[in-house]
């Protein structure tokens, strides 16, 4: 049988370690923006990244200033696709689709989103935050592990996460299953070997998942 992480159902899922786990990941809400190909040669990427941190920030300053509960910024995450899966394990990354995402809290909602991309494309001249949407995305069941060191590096820590799924009997993959990573680090202030990044796979559930 597979454990499952219990207890706080938001904070559990920013903390794992080398051991896969499995988690029930609710439905959550994000700013996010799609995008294509090798996230260290396109542009669109770099530019997707700014106006999240943006628009991220931007929304947290005006609820402050509106009085409402003051809260941290999120780490940046990313959900990767690709038709073939094992692009994720070759390094492939030409393949891979993304969507990079930053949660964000219930107190930001569609109509301040759509007050601060004007003021942020305006102000900034960023014009990917057009782009930018607020979104809610519920996972459900997933395994994830905790990879530590550079990116370049997940091969083997995606590949323990794989066969901890087969190994129960379970399966993923879909629009719906997409590879799931969340950067707890700061790569402009972290070493490589340093650098912290939840590795998360929804998967099919099944009735042999018990909390732990």
């Amino acid at each position: 049988m597979v454990a499952r992480l219990a207890a706080d159902p938001v904070a559990r899922l920013y903390r794992a370690t080398t051991t896969p786990v499995v988690v029930d990941v609710p439905e959550l809400s994000f700013l996010a923006i799609d995008g294509h190909g090798d996230p260290n040669a396109a542009p669109a990427y770099a530019a997707a990244v700014q106006a999240l941190y943006a628009v991220s920030y931007a929304a947290k300053f005006a609820l402050k200033k509106a009085g409402a509960e003051s809260f941290k910024v999120s780490p940046l995450e990313g959900l990767w696709a690709a038709e073939d899966m094992s692009a994720f394990l070759t390094g492939d990354k030409a393949a891979w689709d993304w969507t990079m995402m930053i949660r964000q809290p219930e107190t930001v909602t569609a109509e301040l989103v759509a007050q601060l991309v004007d003021d942020v494309a305006i102000r900034k001249g960023l014009a990917s935050v057009r782009v930018l949407r607020l979104e809610r995305l519920r996972e459900g069941l997933a395994a994830q592990v905790l990879h530590v060191g550079p990116y370049a590096s997940e091969g083997p820590a995606i590949a323990r996460l794989h066969a901890f799924i087969h190994a129960q009997g379970l399966d993923f993959g879909g629009p719906d299953q997409r590879h799931h990573e969340i950067y707890l680090s700061d790569p402009r202030r972290a070493a490589p070997e340093r650098l912290r990044t939840i590795i998360r796979q929804p998967f099919r559930s099944r009735d042999e998942i018990v909390p732990r």
